[in-house]
């Protein structure tokens, strides 16, 4: 794996992010809502930074069963705390094609949101399908798979401390592991 951001680069990217949504929010209270799995850890470093009124909660949103192929988009808000009339400031792992946040948005919408913003840390080059711009973004990388911070490939690798980019042979060896230990 080739290392993109490191973890102290990742660390004053995240600083930077809470500045600008303080900045965005003022004093307001807001409702920080993560998509897991992947922004748990980006999530729990935002709020540790954030002096102002606040709420947090989760909805899973995923539409990867293993592998790097894409499946239909589920969304489970059950541990969601109720956003009617409230600020909320959706965080999420990585915007790619957009799919997933365009989703979650119309959710928080029909679950009666006064406003929506989104915080993304990394955004793929050139890989968006919709017409929408995440709020504030940490990191432009560049269209690769990438892993560590939240990150994960087929579970693995959201430890990381860094973000990383998987080479194809990396790829190649760990869908390999996975069918070894199935078939053992």
């Amino acid at each position: 794996m080739k290392t993109l951001l490191d973890a102290e680069r990742l660390r004053l990217g995240v600083e930077r992010m809470a500045d600008q949504i303080h900045t965005a929010a003022g004093d307001r209270p807001i409702t920080m809502i993560g998509i897991l799995t992947g922004s748990i850890v980006l999530l729990a470093d935002l709020i540790r930074l954030m002096n102002m009124p606040l709420r947090v909660g989760v909805v899973q949103a995923s539409s990867y069963r293993g592998g790097t192929q894409r499946g239909e988009l589920v969304i489970n808000y059950d541990l969601m705390p109720d956003i009617v009339g409230r600020d909320v400031w959706l965080v999420d792992d990585i915007f790619d094609t957009g799919h997933t946040m365009v989703q979650v948005i119309r959710l928080m919408n029909k679950l009666g949101a006064n406003s929506i913003r989104t915080a993304v840390l990394c955004r793929k080059d050139g890989r968006q399908e919709v017409d929408y711009v995440p709020d504030i973004v940490g990191f432009d990388i560049p269209d690769e798979f990438v892993v560590g911070y939240g990150l994960d490939y087929q579970d693995a690798y959201r430890n990381l401390t860094y973000l990383a980019s998987m080479e194809p042979t990396d790829l190649a060896l760990n869908e390999q592991d996975t069918l070894n230990s199935h078939n053992d």
